[in-house]
């Protein structure tokens, strides 16, 4: 068994960690981009490239749950190198069948399987790793998921995509080996981070048996459940919008391919700045007010654009939109880190992963559902609408009239996690989990 990290050793772990996370989603990025575009050198037929796609996001829709129990049985630190170690050889495979002329749409439609199964184990990994080197501190787990998440939108929505787009210029092979080698050098830095120690084993019980209890403690949680449904809804709501994005900026706003681009920069460059800010949101508002107002001004954004008459007013709607989703994907699962025992946090991590995943196809359904019925503002007034319901709905539960002792001990945690934030919110939320424990 490992031990933690001792606090002179913490910040260059910290570092490395936080290093070996970002070298990851850069690699991310660069196959997201490079993997449909290789495809596209080998079919235009439309379903072909729709399976390259979909195959990196099944794993998540199949083994989520069960895979987050699995990280829950491994050692995390070990999960994280095994993972992009295991991509960086995956990568090799399509290189050396570009090289020899021998790619083909099965090949790499299996190939970004493998990719997001490895991701899955590496994410929930990662996730799960982090509050053990941060002590579980609400605060440091805020500033630290800023960082990253400053980070990963850098790397994954910046740098990554136009790096594999311009690299394929110089062959097949190339993107797909620079991914295997930024790959590479993410399993060496995780592969040099301090052992944490390992969670309070459960009495032995099959993985499904394991996998059912994890989910089971995220739907019984009501606060753990708000969590995880926050960006389940909101990605019904973002699928809408960017499956008729490109539509509507062509159509409505008049944009070519070099001004979509530029919108979708704006986008991000919010996501930067909403992640910078999200640990003083918290601190201020308090985590609960805080993703309450975070939904509001996705909403209202989203209504500003669909409202939008020209680029130059679309452009800041979008940043304001991207700056309110890189808040709430720092806040949420600072929280969750902060308030979830060390043994479950694989199954609860990978249980609200999959519900976000799941959302994803209900929301592009919809988005083209309503752009072919009506025209391509009616997916975005529908997206607003669903965000601001889901605002007053999370607002109007803020005050609760609890029933009995139980309940008001769980109430009592909820407000405290709405008004004064995630610290005030664990020490309830943990009095409140004991006392139900000693009920039941």
């Amino acid at each position: 068994m490992g031990k933690p990290a001792p606090e002179s050793g913490a910040r260059p772990a910290r570092a490395r960690a936080h290093t070996a996370q970002t070298v990851s989603s850069l690699g991310d990025g660069v196959s997201h981009a490079a993997l449909p575009l290789i495809a596209l050198t080998l079919t235009r037929d439309p379903m072909a490239l729709a399976v390259v796609t979909a195959a990196g996001t099944l794993p998540w829709l199949l083994f989520g749950v069960l895979g987050g129990a699995l990280v829950d049985r491994w050692d995390r630190r070990r999960t994280m190198w095994v993972a992009d170690a295991v991509r960086a050889v995956l990568l090799a495979i399509p290189a050396a069948a570009a090289a020899l002329d021998l790619l083909s749409i099965p090949l790499l439609a299996a190939v970004a399987f493998l990719l997001g199964l490895c991701q899955l184990f590496f994410d929930t990994a990662a996730t799960s790793y982090l509050p053990g080197l941060l002590r579980r501190d609400p605060a440091l787990l805020e500033r630290a998921n800023s960082r990253l998440r400053g980070a990963q939108t850098a790397m994954s929505g910046f740098a990554g995509p136009p790096a594999g787009s311009a690299l394929l210029a110089l062959g097949r092979a190339v993107p797909l080996l620079t991914d295997a080698v930024s790959f590479m050098v993410s399993a060496l830095l995780a592969r040099t981070l301090p052992a944490m120690p390992r969670p309070v084993p459960e009495a032995r019980e099959s993985l499904l048996r394991q996998a059912r209890a994890g989910a089971a403690y995220v739907f019984r949680d009501r606060v753990l459940l708000g969590l995880a449904l926050r960006p389940a809804v909101g990605n019904v709501a973002f699928l809408a919008v960017e499956t008729v994005l490109a539509l509507f900026a062509h159509d409505r706003l008049g944009i070519d391919t070099y001004g979509f681009g530029l919108l979708l920069t704006a986008e991000a460059t919010g996501g930067l700045l909403g992640a910078g800010i999200a640990s003083h949101l918290g601190r201020r508002l308090g985590t609960g007010t805080a993703l309450t107002c975070t939904a509001a001004i996705e909403g209202l954004a989203i209504l500003g654009l669909a409202a939008a008459p020209n680029p130059y007013v679309a452009g800041p709607a979008l940043a304001v939109c991207g700056a309110g989703m890189g808040a709430t994907m720092v806040l949420a699962p600072s929280l969750r880190q902060a308030i979830v025992p060390a043994h479950l946090m694989g199954r609860v991590a990978s249980t609200s992963r999959m519900l976000t995943m799941c959302a994803a196809p209900i929301g592009a359904f919809l988005g083209g559902w309503l752009a072919t019925t009506y025209d391509t503002r009616t997916p975005l007034y529908a997206a607003a609408v669903l965000l601001l319901t889901m605002t007053a709905v999370t607002a109007s539960r803020l005050v609760v009239t609890p029933a009995n002792s139980t309940a008001t001990a769980s109430n009592e945690s909820f407000s405290s996690w709405t008004k004064t934030g995630s610290d005030t919110y664990r020490l309830a939320h943990t009095k409140a989990q004991a006392e139900r424990a000693e009920a039941g």
